[in-house]
């Protein structure tokens, strides 16, 4: 049996993302994985999007800047700057147990990699800091293989950790999925999703369900899925699972911090 614990969309947000780590004793004072993680008892899993501030505010908070402006380049480069040396921080803490820490391929993260698509806020704020045809700073060659290999998707027996949805469309952010509102929706309008991929219980991101983690149940109570971008709110998920069992799924908590 495994404990898995499972962090939403960072998007920057490093203060609150070690708070969390911290608070499920996943992180020592180095700043790197505890024992129970080094031996594989505890499996941690950030379901992506580790870039890019959500809000001027989250800029201003990272950078210093307060009001930030992304048109100012000194704002704009101490916001690459400052996610290039948490980011460092965070690969030396995956390299130290990559067996038992898994950091999956967000669409923000996607578009530092390849910045084809210019991401923004709804009020307007295009996150520009990487892209150095914008003005941006070229993300570092050692942090772009590194996140170069992020996995799109972690499947454990009929647990699933992906980024958006089980939908195989929602693992690959091109143009179709831009356009697609459904990897904003599907769990409010089709939640049935998960159930007809055959799994057991499906861990995802990308869309703030609102009042922090969402876990939804079948009909019959049984817990389905869980949307867990709910950093802000300062909550993470805690699964227990037995990929040998007849019932694998032993247990299931929104962990408060």
């Amino acid at each position: 049996m495994h404990k898995f614990i499972a962090i939403g969309d960072i998007h920057a947000d490093w203060d609150t993302f070690w708070d969390a780590l911290r608070a499920a004793s996943c992180v020592d004072a180095d700043g790197l994985p505890t024992a129970p993680v080094r031996l594989g008892r505890y499996q941690v899993v950030l379901i992506g999007d580790l870039v890019h501030p959500k809000s001027p505010q989250g800029y201003a908070r990272l950078t210093g800047c307060d009001p930030f402006d992304m048109n100012d380049e000194d704002h704009r480069l101490i916001a690459a700057r400052e996610q290039v040396r948490q980011l460092e921080k965070l690969q030396r803490y995956h390299e130290a147990a990559p067996h038992a820490v898994h950091v999956l391929l967000g669409n923000h993260d996607h578009a530092v990699l390849d910045p084809r698509f210019v991401l923004g806020t709804s009020g307007g704020l295009k996150h520009t800091e990487f892209d150095p045809e914008r003005g941006g700073l070229m993300l570092p060659p050692h942090l772009h293989a590194w996140m170069s290999r992020f996995p799109r998707e972690l499947r454990v027996g009929g647990l699933q950790f992906a980024h958006v949805s089980p939908l195989p469309g929602h693992l690959y952010y091109d143009d179709l999925f831009y356009s697609d509102r459904s990897a904003k929706t599907w769990f409010r309008e089709t939640p049935e999703y998960v159930g007809m991929a055959g799994l057991v219980f499906g861990v995802y991101g990308h869309t703030r369900p609102g009042e922090g983690v969402l876990l939804h149940r079948t009909e019959d109570g049984q817990p389905s899925f869980a949307i867990i971008d709910a950093l802000a709110e300062r909550e993470y998920l805690e699964l227990l699972y037995d990929a040998g069992a007849e019932h694998p799924l032993r247990g299931v908590s929104v962990v408060p911090f």
